[in-house]
């Protein structure tokens, strides 16, 4: 017996850019926005019945027009209206909205913001995944591109060593990362301030990075985590993938120079990959 298995299809990678013309200002939006739709749809793969299938074009073009008034404030509350939206075609069980939320902010002309100039922020990537079904929703926001470095209060030691083995022990190295964070609110966040939440969150894993010591990039996990869920009671989960962006310590001695750990060979393939979850329990 050969049967169909689970099935969704939609539209990716919608770049919408907003202008909200304030009497004194500009403000930017600028999203990349992906729908993806779940439900009765199997007759278009077996049969090449397309009566239920909802247009990607559609989906791009309804992105567009509900952003006019619907994007005003989160993108998480975005994704809420968007996937309520679609849920109002019957063949739709679920819809997941994927967003990504490119930041702007105005140009400092003679100490003062520039009310319709900008330069584009690339410190982060604030992001947001919403589902919403016939029952629930579920809304994640999270985090991408957030470099940070300790130059200080980290080491890597006391690891199996086999024949295959070069890395030296350390108990003081330079750690570096990119983080990747997405957190889950409960009660698909009802009752949240998304752009508040978001804020706190960001301030929160920052300082945790900062002020402790980190024998190991899973232990730093399990740290910031459990700094974030300690924070915000909304929030009931919080997944991590931090690549371990390696700092080597060059040798100068060829050179007749010592080095104190001041000079350093930056990389970044290859590296290290460590991902967990920190979760409340049941």
């Amino acid at each position: 017996m050969i049967e169909l298995g689970p099935t969704r299809y939609g539209k990716a990678r919608i770049r919408l850019v907003k202008v909200v013309r304030l009497p004194d200002r500009h403000v930017v939006r600028d999203l990349t926005v992906a729908v993806a739709l779940e439900g009765d749809f199997a007759a278009a793969h077996t049969d090449g019945d397309q009566s239920l299938v909802v247009p990607t074009d559609t989906m791009k073009n309804t992105v567009y027009a509900l952003a006019k008034d619907g994007l005003t404030g989160s993108i998480e509350a975005f994704g809420l209206t968007l996937g309520h939206h679609f849920l109002g075609f019957e063949q739709v069980e679920r819809a997941t909205i994927s967003l990504q939320e490119h930041a702007w902010a105005p140009i400092a002309t003679n100490g003062r913001p520039a009310p319709d100039a900008f330069i584009r922020q690339g410190d982060l990537t604030r992001t947001a995944v919403v589902s919403v079904g016939r029952d629930d929703a579920t809304v994640e926001a999270g985090i991408e591109g957030l470099t940070v470095m300790k130059t200080a209060k980290s080491s890597f030691a006391g690891f199996p060593r086999d024949r295959y083995t070069t890395l030296k022990e350390t108990q003081d190295r330079i750690m570096a990362t990119k983080v990747a964070a997405a957190w889950r609110y409960a009660d698909g966040g009802a009752g949240v301030d998304f752009d508040a939440a978001f804020d706190r969150v960001r301030g929160t894993m920052l300082t945790a990075f900062a002020e402790h010591f980190s024998p190991a990039v899973q232990t730093s996990i399990w740290i910031i985590g459990k700094a974030v869920l300690e924070a915000e009671p909304a929030i009931d989960t919080i997944h991590f993938a931090l690549p371990n962006l390696h700092h080597w310590t060059y040798d100068l001695s060829p050179f007749g120079l010592e080095n104190d750990r001041e000079i350093f060979v930056a990389t970044e393939e290859p590296h290290g990959l460590i991902e967990a979850t920190v979760r409340r329990s049941a």
